[in-house]
């Protein structure tokens, strides 16, 4: 102790400065408290989702500020996705998971209940999207079973509608970003309507008698009726095996009295049976499609939600006889500036 200065005020001195210190601690920890922020490496809020088409949705919405990690890869039957052990670890440490819903993820979902933190919420974004009246049932999901149709991003309102759920959650848990994440639903807003309304351009361009769907898969219940489609059929029936001898000598006659020009196939999923309906039927065989699988690889300007719909639309289009001139120039990139590092399982 320096000579002169009384002991008393040496020791109160030192008291002050261990209480100033802890109230800085406090204050330093009721800031990131109010931010939201995980307990992580990034310090951002760690979000999970899972099929890519949510993850897209996701990841245009809190950008460069979450921590963003999809646990479905891409290339994969969704409906059929079994979680590895591993992925509990992903989940346990998520402050917001974000699922579809509607019965299409359930083993992932059930291992995120098992395993979230204390805090963390789970949100199912389709059963907060529409009401029990709204499901759709059809050959891939029939109505006994009791499971909707959950394809509801294949519908760009639909999908804007996800997109105010997600900004909503992640406002809620990072107040200190809501503004940010509202401008990017501003902007995304934006491109889902510009797109909405392309879509409708292409889509009178095709023969009115061409508007007709039989696809691999019921991916396009709530996309059709949207657009003036007519939903024909499906070959992969509800339990996602090949369809039977007589399921598919019925999409063939199906097929030959609609006289549809082409028939849609998966890229992701091969599915020789569909070259013969196809053939049989005298209609073109395209198998390019996705449903919740983005085009090209992650980075790429259309591997996004939006790439998506712009792809499968053109596909659609162009097989069934229409132009495509309404769709060009429309930028399916992600709408905020910066890398945001979300990964996507491949």
């Amino acid at each position: 102790m320096h000579k002169g200065i009384p002991r008393h005020f040496a020791v109160t001195g030192r008291v002050a400065m261990l209480a100033i210190a802890l109230m800085l601690l406090a204050v330093a920890c009721a800031s990131d408290e109010g931010n939201g922020a995980a307990d992580n490496d990034t310090g951002k809020l760690k979000v999970v989702s899972t099929v890519s088409p949510i993850t897209s949705l996701v990841e245009n919405i809190g950008g460069t500020r979450i921590d963003l990690e999809g646990v479905v890869p891409e290339g994969v039957n969704s409906h059929t996705f079994e979680p590895a052990p591993s992925v509990a670890a992903i989940l346990s440490e998520a402050d917001l998971f974000i699922a579809n819903g509607l019965f299409l993820e359930e083993p992932t979902i059930e291992m995120a209940r098992a395993n979230k933190k204390a805090g963390a919420v789970i949100v199912t974004l389709g059963d907060k999207a529409v009401t029990r009246e709204e499901w759709v049932f059809d050959f891939s999901f029939p109505s006994e079973d009791g499971h909707p149709n959950p394809h509801l991003w294949t519908s760009p309102p639909l999908a804007l509608r996800y997109a105010e759920l997600i900004r909503d959650e992640l406002a809620a848990l990072d107040p200190d970003n809501a503004s940010y994440y509202d401008e990017n639903l501003a902007t995304l807003t934006e491109r889902i309507n510009d797109l909405d309304g392309r879509i409708v351009e292409a889509v009178a361009t095709v023969p009115p008698e061409n508007k007709k769907l039989l696809t691999y898969h019921d991916s396009f219940p709530y996309f059709g009726p949207r657009y003036g489609f007519e939903i024909i059929g499906a070959v992969q029936p509800s339990d996602f095996t090949e369809p039977s001898a007589r399921e598919v000598a019925q999409l063939i006659e199906q097929i030959r009295a609609s006289d549809v020009p082409a028939i849609f196939g998966s890229e992701v999923f091969p599915s020789p049976v569909m070259q013969q309906i196809a053939n049989e039927g005298g209609a073109e065989f395209v198998d390019q499609l996705r449903d919740d699988d983005l085009p090209g690889a992650p980075g790429d300007p259309r591997h996004t939600y939006l790439g998506l719909i712009l792809t499968d639309v053109e596909i659609i289009v162009t097989a069934l006889g229409g132009s495509t001139d309404a769709l060009e120039g429309f930028d399916p990139s992600l709408v905020f500036e910066g890398d945001s590092g979300a990964r996507y399982p491949q």
